[in-house]
């Protein structure tokens, strides 16, 4: 499977057109409680669909908004065309989009673009990862004590909350802060530069993490379930994503 990367961000970077018009923001949909899909995750599903077809027609694709299910191949794109969509509708500006390309059972491209920073995170397997052409590096950190951790609320699933609360403060007791960017791909992407130590999460969908979870190893840090088991890229469920050093300190209070 050989698609250029590059070519790839261009068309992700073009994106940006959609997620700056603010009118477009404003048509909203309600999927389900605090779920909301607006006619900007719309337009950059269908251009991106159509525009990774042009480019590599033989790969399938699968985007948030058609929900998960099935594919034929072994081969797909898998999108998250606004990660962070309750923030774009509020104008809170931490919205990412999120490709990753899964090939045979793994995770070998991914890109994740912050259109507000004009940040681009982008890994190729066995590459490394890299923010705007630049090497990126999980963080040193061998403590919780010395690192901020990231914390996703599973907003759609509100009857985890006393359960995640309770985690959420054994991790602030230990670590020195917590953050809540409301974007899994964001949270991953900034796990991978080193800007934070870790961040964890109770439900997810494939969308939400698999180009993070490529561009977080390849910059040397570790993903896993909860329970410690590998990720499948493909299969929804929480995640706990660190720069390896710290994984077990932080999934033992999880």
């Amino acid at each position: 499977m050989s698609v250029d990367i590059n070519e790839v961000m261009q068309l992700v970077r073009e994106t940006r057109q959609f997620v700056e018009n603010r009118d477009m923001a404003g048509h909203v949909k309600v999927k389900g409680l605090a779920d909301y899909v607006t006619q900007v995750d719309t337009n950059i599903q269908n251009f991106l669909r159509e525009k990774l077809g042009e480019l590599a027609p033989e790969v399938e694709f699968l985007g948030e908004e058609d929900g998960l299910h099935a594919m034929k191949g072994d081969t797909f794109w898998i999108l998250d065309p606004i990660d962070g969509t309750t923030n774009l509708v509020h104008d809170y500006q931490h919205s990412t989009v999120s490709l990753g390309l899964y090939s045979k059972g793994e995770i070998i491209l991914g890109v994740i673009y912050d259109p507000f920073r004009e940040e681009m995170f982008y890994a190729e397997k066995g590459k490394g990862s890299f923010v705007n052409g630049r090497p990126i590096h999980v963080a040193e950190t061998e403590n919780l004590g010395q690192t901020i951790i990231a914390i996703g609320t599973a907003p759609y699933q509100k009857e985890l909350a006393p359960r995640n609360f309770a985690c959420f403060q054994r991790v602030f007791e230990k670590c020195e802060d917590i953050r809540r960017t409301g974007s899994a791909a964001m949270d991953l992407a900034y796990t991978a530069a080193g800007r934070i130590g870790g961040y964890f999460e109770a439900r997810l969908q494939p969308w939400d993490f698999a180009a993070g979870m490529l561009i977080l190893t390849e910059a040397g840090g570790k993903i896993t379930r909860y329970d410690g088991s590998e990720v499948n890229p493909v299969e929804p469920g929480g995640i706990v994503a660190t720069n390896g050093k710290l994984h077990e300190e932080l999934r033992a209070l999880l």
